[in-house]
């Protein structure tokens, strides 16, 4: 993106010494907040999506850290075993910590999918860490198991939250989460795609995002964030 520079690769710990990669976006001026962003299951930090958006967010004004999470870090390939959740989790307060070095203001917390999931069990176990959640396709069920519910966790959910979510993903209907979203407490709202499925996009889970696509997101997370007079960086 013009004017912004090039991600940096990132490696550090937390305070609890959890590991944490990945690559760190900096805007060109001081930044006015920062945003940790992180990926589904059978992905990883480099995923097109999370690319684009952390570019988007870093033209406006904020310092990104896209990261894997602890089971990514360590098999390249596979998906999370559930046993793992809890050290995932521990990934994402640990990037929060290492943010918190480079924006010492408001943090946000976002992820795709599993991530996504992920982020927001955080956020109830440890409320005072983000200012807000972003989660994109959130994964309300398994594909074809609709009474499978990943969403016991939401009437405990006190951050301000803001889905994206596409109107075909077979991880739960535009309706399903409008449905699921009632049982959270804290102001919450959902940005539909229309014709995008689990990745935001109308091709296979790994195409590149539509760049209008990712400016509503980022648009409409800023504005509901408080964050909307953020200035773009280029």
């Amino acid at each position: 993106m013009v004017g912004i520079p090039e991600a940096e690769p990132f490696h550090g710990t937390g305070a609890d010494a959890v590991a944490v990669r990945g690559f760190l976006h900096r805007p060109v001026s001081a930044p006015r907040a920062g945003l940790v962003l992180t990926h589904g299951a059978g992905s990883n930090c480099r995923a097109p999506l999370l690319v684009a958006l952390a570019q988007a967010f870093a033209a406006r004004a904020l310092v990104v850290l896209r990261c894997d999470l602890p089971f990514r870090q360590a098999r390249p390939t596979g998906p999370p075993h559930p046993s793992g959740a809890a050290r995932d989790r521990e990934g994402l307060k640990s990037a929060l910590q290492a943010l918190h070095g480079f924006q010492p203001g408001r943090l946000f917390l976002g992820g795709q999918s599993y991530g996504g999931r992920q982020a927001s069990v955080l956020a109830t176990e440890a409320p005072e860490l983000v200012a807000a959640l972003l989660l994109v396709s959130y994964p309300l069920h398994p594909p074809g198991r609709p009474r499978d519910l990943r969403t016991g966790h939401f009437p405990e959910l006190r951050t301000p939250t803001f889905f994206a979510h596409g109107s075909t993903d077979p991880f739960g209907s535009v309706d399903e989460l409008e449905r699921a979203r009632a049982l959270i407490p804290a102001p919450t709202t959902l940005l539909a795609v229309d014709g995008a499925g689990h990745g935001l996009s109308r091709g296979g889970r790994a195409s590149r995002p539509p760049a209008d696509m990712v400016e509503r997101v980022v648009d409409g997370f800023l504005s509901f964030a408080g964050e909307d007079g953020a200035s773009r960086g280029g």
